[in-house]
């Protein structure tokens, strides 16, 4: 399996994200610029990692941009023939711009950035498993029908919530609807998520919580 890391003017996650993948999952990775479209490398058996950052400086909103530079275009057409995309943070951002998810990612509701622990319940684990946030503007919303949707198809992956698994308003960092903190495509092959899961796969950082989200989504 290889991996594809899309790095864009503004990326500051791009690097973090191929070490992760290389030196601590030993994965191969080839970085992607932003300009290039060629894609033909990779099988619907690989996956494209949209990272976090402020991708074009995060004019207009976030992810805006992105969504329209050639390398989208190639990565678009990559998910829609069933191969893996992850995105993170900004790249959760890019996705839905994309219209490859559904929803949108908003002004934290304190209107102010957070970067901290966050504890996350869903795939891959039966306890909370401790992930860092950086964002500001990491609210998840949709409106209620699409995430009645969600909720029904298993579209959901992960949840803020406490350090012993309880999802409670308390625990939700940014104000994001119904404590969302990841979601899936309807076939399972895309997927975005606001905490940073590569900040978390080494011992080194005493974590490696992160391990588990990757394994859990991308690997199996």
């Amino acid at each position: 399996m290889k991996f594809g890391v899309v790095v864009f003017p503004g990326s500051n996650c791009d690097r973090d994200m191929q070490d992760a993948l290389q030196n601590d999952l030993g994965q191969e990775v080839i970085m992607l610029w932003h300009k290039d479209k060629d894609l033909s490398m990779f099988s619907t058996e690989d996956c494209i990692v949209l990272p976090g950052g402020f991708s074009y400086g995060d004019y207009l909103r976030c992810g805006a941009i992105a969504r329209f530079s050639p390398m989208m275009q190639s990565v678009i057409e990559f998910a829609q023939n069933g191969g893996k995309v992850l995105g993170v943070c900004n790249g959760f951002q890019i996705l839905c711009e994309s219209h490859l998810l559904p929803g949108v990612l908003l002004r934290n509701a304190n209107q102010q950035f957070i970067c901290k622990n966050v504890y996350l319940k869903g795939l891959g684990s039966e306890k909370a498993l401790q992930i860092p946030i950086a964002h500001g503007e990491g609210r998840y919303f949709a409106d209620e029908k699409t995430l009645d949707g969600l909720e029904a198809n298993g579209q959901v992956i992960y949840r803020y919530c406490d350090a012993n698994g309880n999802i409670t308003p308390d625990a939700n960092p940014n104000g994001a609807s119904r404590n969302i903190a990841g979601i899936r495509n309807a076939a399972g092959n895309v997927f975005g998520m606001m905490p940073h899961p590569e900040r978390a796969c080494t011992s080194a950082l005493g974590n490696i919580d992160g391990r588990i989200i990757m394994e859990t989504l991308l690997m199996k």
